[in-house]
């Protein structure tokens, strides 16, 4: 069997053989402390990628065989995406990763203010942080000269057992409460103006159209005649909106994969969806004048009609008619508006401004899952005008 100081003296050569010429430092400066509940010493720095990268780390994923284990695995999109905002330097690290050191010997590995490397004789367990570590893992491997020495702010446990890291895992995960989903899509609209590395990470990930709608609903919130009052902006009480700037800012996507709503500016894609509400209004207006009472402004009406409107643009192109002009669809959509029926909570056919109606009265409910709402597309699309050939 190995003995501790042959162990150490590997360590020790392991640290001393390292890129970068062995400049890797060999004590790593550290705040003690300790927890509060159980007692378990810990402490706080930064510690150089290099000393964890390739093989004094080990991430504890969970086998659902043996049951052993606690973290989830990787998701290698986040990890790539993460490697490439580090590597073109649009993005720090400024949270700290979690990390343990199991064992008896792992209290005496600290003194003095620092660890000592030399004395560690097993890999920090991973216990949060595993997807910042694999980036700059990815990043080391890449170019270990550039990216050994980059610091990584750290939490390390000092002795904790596998039963102590598995619940600091999960209080970290299941405690922590992501941004809501519209002030994340405000905080990056306003990144995304001020900052143009920001926008160009976006279009990357072909995710720019979120940006620009997050700025259309915010004019829409404050501009529109119909969305007015409707749009809950981040941080708004409720009072008379209808829906989550959020929920609107997605309902657009399928207008952005569309080269012509796509290819308008700005000031021509509000122009675009105030005439299209309003002729969706000329044709349904107690929908619009009493709004909670209907699903129209609501989730469901607002996800299915966007996503039907690429399909009447195209017919209003396809007759001749102004896409600004609030007449051109109400034209288009009145016979699938009119015709449009389904069954409500008590299995009574509803047609027309009734389907619209909010549950039990109206259908319109019904197609909220997924599901559902590619039903209720599908009919809208076949009562629409057929289109001529040119």
């Amino acid at each position: 069997m190995t003995s501790l100081v042959e162990e150490n003296k590997e360590v020790t050569q392991r640290f001393e053989n390292k890129s970068n010429g062995g400049a890797l430092p060999l004590e790593i400066p550290i705040i003690q402390g300790r927890q509060l509940l159980s007692g378990t010493p810990l402490v706080a720095g930064f510690i150089p990628v290099g000393i964890l990268i390739p093989d004094m780390y080990d991430i504890p994923w969970y086998d659902t065989r043996t049951k052993k284990g606690y973290q989830r695995q990787p998701q290698q999109t986040r990890i790539n995406q993460l490697a490439t905002d580090l590597r073109k330097n649009r993005t720090d690290l400024p949270t700290a990763v979690l990390l343990n050191l199991r064992g008896r010997e792992a209290r005496e590995v600290t003194t003095d203010g620092k660890i000592v490397v030399s004395r560690l004789t097993q890999p920090f367990r991973v216990v949060d942080g595993q997807h910042r570590i694999l980036a700059l893992k990815k990043l080391v491997e890449e170019n270990a000269e550039a990216w050994s020495n980059f610091s990584l702010p750290f939490v390390c446990l000092i002795g904790a057992d596998e039963k102590e890291e598995m619940e600091q895992f999960y209080i970290v995960n299941s405690t922590a409460k992501s941004v809501k989903t519209d002030l994340a899509l405000a905080l990056l609209k306003t990144r995304a103006e001020k900052d143009v590395q920001v926008y160009e990470a976006l279009q990357e990930r072909a995710k720019e159209w979120q940006v620009q709608a997050q700025g259309l609903v915010e004019t829409l919130a404050s501009t529109s005649q119909i969305w007015k009052h409707r749009i809950r902006l981040a941080s708004m009480e409720k009072g008379e909106t209808t829906i989550p700037s959020a929920s609107m800012v997605m309902s657009l996507k399928p207008l952005f994969n569309t080269p012509y709503f796509a290819g308008l500016r700005t000031e021509h894609q509000l122009r675009v969806l105030e005439a299209y509400w309003q002729g969706i209004r000329e044709l349904l207006r107690p929908a619009f004048d009493d709004p909670s009472s209907y699903s129209l402004q609501k989730g469901v009406g607002v996800i299915i009609m966007h996503a039907v409107l690429p399909n009447v643009l195209e017919c209003v192109r396809n007759r001749g008619l102004v896409t600004t002009d609030p007449t051109s669809y109400s034209q288009i959509l009145e016979e699938a508006l009119m015709k449009l029926e389904g069954e409500n909570a008590t299995g009574e056919p509803v047609t027309g401004l009734m389907f619209w109606q909010a549950a039990p009265v109206g259908a319109a409910g019904a197609y909220s899952s997924s599901a559902g709402r590619r039903v209720l597309l599908a009919k809208i699309r076949q009562l629409l005008p057929e289109m001529d050939l040119e």
